[in-house]
């Protein structure tokens, strides 16, 4: 997205993946693991460096060492360890086969990972996808949805979305008036259109067609895509609308719909703690702080314990 990155892992200078192998294979060999090392070597490294451990760790032992943490590690903090572990792509893909699978499909979550990427990492999604499950990815989401929905996530799948062309304000403001002729000036909405442009424009034109929108309208298009769509069009589609307008805001409210109610969402929590940490988790945090006047590390060491709290306090960083 077009703000400032502000990850909260960067990764640690003077790297050295041998040591790293070596460090984490004593962590696991023998009676008991130490936790403490595993949490403090995989959180602070990025994830080409852990990456480069899992190499090093092939190279020296001959074993998988996602398979050793599986088999040393349990819960939730076990799925902390293993996100890490995996590229950021193969991570989102095993979220997104768990999200379509079986009875049901979770749609928030199909909407949290498609709706707010950028095409390159959406493109690395689609490649990956394939690969793992060797079918495509528009492939099985066409058939878990359906309608508007099925034809919005189709289109940002089939990477429609255009992120070469510059800001052309002329454009932007022929795309709002058409938005406004197809939801607000007319009775019924023309859902074609609103897909059409929320799936093919870059982050930045966009913008630019939303401040537009508020000229012609005189409401926002967050307004107008509330009165006018309905079900999980309108939550793709205010996904799309509010991570053009701050995506920390919008992970950091998807953030506490996950930890409050009863019971936490701890798939989701840890899905965007550990999916944002390199790009934007520093700027969640902040914003977090700003919406509800308390810091996302205090929420989330009421609503979780032990390694898994420890874990997932690592990677937030200092409140």
């Amino acid at each position: 997205m077009s703000h400032a990155r502000s990850p909260t892992v960067v990764g640690v200078q003077n790297f050295n993946a041998h040591e790293d192998a070596v460090a984490l294979r004593e962590a696991m060999k023998g009676f008991g693991t130490d936790e403490e090392t595993i949490i403090q070597i995989l959180t602070s490294r990025s994830n080409a460096q852990r990456q480069a451990i899992s190499q090093a760790f092939t190279h020296e032992f001959g074993r998988d060492i996602i398979e050793d943490l599986k088999s040393e590690l349990g819960g939730h903090f076990e799925d902390v360890i293993v996100a890490l572990m995996l590229p950021p792509e193969e991570y989102l893909c095993k979220e997104l086969h768990h999200c379509m699978e079986g009875m049901g499909t979770d749609e928030h979550t199909l909407i949290e990972i498609l709706c707010t990427r950028t095409k390159k990492e959406i493109a690395a999604i689609v490649e990956a996808y394939e690969r793992l499950y060797n079918r495509p990815l528009a492939e099985h989401m066409c058939s878990e949805t359906s309608g508007d929905f099925r034809r919005l996530l189709t289109l940002i799948v089939t990477g429609a979305r255009d992120e070469e062309a510059g800001v052309d304000a002329g454009r932007a403001q022929e795309a709002a008036q058409a938005l406004y002729d197809a939801g607000e000036a007319k009775w019924g909405t023309d859902e074609e259109v609103f897909n059409k442009i929320l799936a093919h424009e870059s982050f930045a034109q966009l913008r630019q067609i939303f401040e537009e929108y508020k000229n012609i309208s005189g409401r926002t298009i967050e307004q107008a895509i509330k009165s006018e769509l309905d079900g999980e069009l309108k939550e793709a589609m205010s996904a799309i609308v509010e991570c053009v307008e701050n995506a920390p805001a919008w992970f950091a409210q998807r953030l506490r719909k996950a930890i409050e109610g009863l019971g936490t969402e701890d798939k989701t929590l840890v899905r965007i703690i550990v999916a944002r940490a390199e790009i934007d988790l520093g700027g969640i945090k902040e914003e977090y702080e700003r919406i509800y006047d308390k810091t996302l590390n205090s929420d989330i060491e009421g609503e979780t314990s032990g390694d898994y709290k420890r874990a997932l306090v690592a990677i937030l960083g200092p409140a």
